[in-house]
């Protein structure tokens, strides 16, 4: 063993961890860890939880604390402390006590760089009014929370994961809340409809979404007014800015490290630098995509974590280290009763990107449907026509949305294709499962048009050209009919004897519930010569489950 002076910079996620994993595998390395706040080991995701009081305890934050760590771990932790150059050449850091004010240089044989990111504060006319808050530490939690205790209207800017998370915990304090968002949905990395139902979800418990909209300006005074580029005027008490992070890393680039183009360090895949003596984890950091192999950012926990461990390893382990996988950038949110997630890459991105690929919805309930409380699942698959491997998915519902999330991020990770997801022996007995578990329909749907046996489309033709055959019982296309005038019924279970009422001249569009029955009734159609398609993903992938069912009118 070595004494190895070890100094990491920046703590929480990525940082902490590899203080914890460097002490295991070196009992005699110098360790310091810098921290510029107080807090250097805290759950950051849960901070929302908290100011909404479903985390009731605060200490329940606090994961280790400078002492705990000095009894554990046996650190030399500093916090209020602020790491200000690196003289790379010297092989040392400049810290600044900032209490004091006073300034020293310690030295290091290898640095790690964990800054993390910071919220993002445009510089727009009144951003400066005490009424604005962003959230990152456990400091900026507490002011909210004090904040929200006086406050009745609160608006939320950016209706991404973080947005959603306060939106839903102001709701649960009783607040009138107001969601504003730049783009025409909320979750902006899913794809648009995999949003519906969390929108409805917003909408049902209160919160007034505002979307396609901006701040242009805020106006201090008594109340608050945010005015938005639209010319709508939002009078607010409070207001929490939720849109993005920027990379903390102004001493990295001080220090000639070099940098992408978004400003985040760029590292190897064994989280070094371009100085092999200085690493970098976390927030802060650019990797490779795991699909494409491109370099990426993506500001999680999960990867921050291992990240930081990786680099630990590397330096005290070098040879047995394997190099980063790249990131998939999984990720899950809850509003409410409604989750919504998304791993490897969407559509939007694979468009933006050009990248040729074939997607499916499928639908169906987290468990058995005929065992009590079986709540409905919208999963999206994307995959590689070529090869059938799984490019991405979203998957969004009432229940066992990070089941399915996970054992889709593990296919990606394994290179599994669509083929794999058809064959998985998933758990299943009734109150889990169905023995077909949405990611097996997945798999047999995107094979099934691969392989030409159904034609999808995404969207009801409005077009009186096209025959839409609604295969749904009789009395449910009565009571809840589509938004069309040029719909025939025709019930499944008597379509071949009815055939005759569809002109084989025309193009049909067969459509049910779930999908699954449109698919049944496309097959039938094809083998009669009738040209056909099939709602992918049912009149469910439109709409409220919740709600009557049928299709919102374009």
């Amino acid at each position: 063993m070595t004494t190895t002076k070890l100094v990491i910079i920046g703590g929480v996620a990525a940082g902490a961890s590899c203080a914890a994993r460097a002490r295991r595998l070196n009992e005699f390395a110098q360790i310091t860890l810098i921290e510029r706040g107080p807090d250097v080991s805290f759950a950051n995701c849960g901070l929302p939880y908290f100011i909404g009081g479903e985390i009731p305890e605060r200490d329940a934050l606090a994961v280790q604390t400078p002492d705990s760590l000095k009894a554990m771990l046996n650190l030399d932790v500093r916090t209020h402390t602020e790491a200000v150059a690196v003289d790379r050449a010297g092989k040392r850091v400049q810290l600044r006590h900032l209490p004091a004010g006073t300034t020293e240089w310690i030295a290091y044989d290898k640095l790690v760089l964990a800054p993390g990111a910071v919220p993002v504060r445009p510089p727009l006319p009144g951003i400066d009014d005490p009424r604005l808050f962003t959230l990152r530490s456990l400091a900026d939690m507490d002011r909210i929370k004090a904040a929200a205790a006086s406050a009745q209207r609160v608006t939320v800017i950016g209706a991404g994961f973080i947005g959603l998370e306060m939106a839903e915990q102001f709701i649960r304090l009783g607040k009138q809340v107001t969601l504003v968002e730049l783009q025409n949905q909320v979750l902006p990395l899913l794809d648009p409809l995999m949003t519906r139902l969390m929108e409805d979800e917003l909408r049902r418990h209160g919160v007034t979404l505002i979307l396609g909209d901006s701040v242009e300006r805020f106006a201090g005074g008594a109340t608050l007014t945010c005015h938005l580029k639209s010319g709508r005027a939002v009078d607010t008490d409070l207001v929490v800015l939720c849109i993005g992070v920027r990379p903390d890393t102004a001493l990295a680039r001080e220090a000639g490290l070099t940098l992408g183009s978004r400003g985040h360090i760029r590292v190897n895949g064994f989280m070094q630098t371009s100085d092999p003596d200085i690493y970098a984890a976390g927030d802060a950091v650019e990797t490779e995509d795991f699909v494409s192999h491109e370099l990426t950012a993506v500001p999680l926990g999960g990867p921050a974590n291992r990240q930081g461990r990786l680099a630990a390893d590397h330096i005290f382990r070098p040879a047995q280290t394997r190099p980063y996988p790249g990131a998939l950038g999984t990720a899950i949110v809850r509003a409410f009763d409604v989750a919504a997630g998304l791993t490897g890459w969407s559509e939007k991105r694979l468009q933006a990107a050009g990248r040729p690929y074939r997607a499916v919805l499928v639908n169906d309930n987290h468990h058995a449907n005929y065992f009590p409380g079986a709540k409905p699942l919208l999963l999206k698959l994307l995959w590689a026509p070529d090869t059938g491997q799984v490019l991405g998915a979203q998957v969004t519902g009432l229940a066992g949305v990070d089941k399915r999330l996970d054992v889709i991020a593990t296919a990606i990770a394994g290179g599994l294709t669509i083929d794999d997801l058809a064959q998985l022996e998933l758990a299943y007995a009734p109150p889990f499962g169905a023995a077909k578990d949405l990611v097996n329909l997945a798999g047999f749907t995107a094979a099934n048009v691969r392989d030409g046996l159904v034609t999808p489309v995404t969207e009801l033709p409005d077009d009186p050209a096209v025959q839409i055959l609604d295969m749904r019982p009789a009395a449910l296309v009565q009571t809840h009919p589509l938004p069309r005038n040029h719909v025939i019924n025709i019930p499944f279970p008597t379509l071949r004897q009815q055939l005759d009422k569809l002109d084989r001249n025309r193009p049909v569009v067969t459509v049910c519930a779930l999908g699954k029955t449109s698919y049944f009734g496309a097959r039938i159609l094809a083998q009669h010569g009738f040209n056909v398609q099939s709602l992918i993903g049912g009149i469910r992938a439109h709409y409220d489950p919740r709600t009557p069912a049928k299709l919102p009118t374009p």
